[in-house]
């Protein structure tokens, strides 16, 4: 159901007018008696289940990837082991 509010009134209660809106209710404020804008709740997005991806292709992982990197590369790094 429409709910028409001047704007004084929903000035003073725009709070109020707010949370009504996001329970359903459509607001309407007028001006002059003339009615210039409306609160409609704001529809939420579906959230949809992710899709398990394939990142940049890569189907493989090496039994070493974890590995600690040999002691040439660790010194082109700038540790020294």
């Amino acid at each position: 159901m429409t709910k028409v509010f001047n704007l004084y009134e929903a000035k003073n209660q725009l709070s109020s007018l707010v949370d009504r809106a996001a329970s359903g209710e459509e607001i309407v404020i007028a001006k002059h008696g003339q009615p210039m804008a409306k609160l409609v709740p704001v529809p939420r997005p579906k959230k949809e289940r992710r899709k398990p991806q394939n990142f940049l292709g890569v189907t493989y992982v090496a039994d070493d990837f974890d590995a600690p990197l040999p002691p040439e590369l660790l010194k082109q790094f700038g540790y020294d082991p």
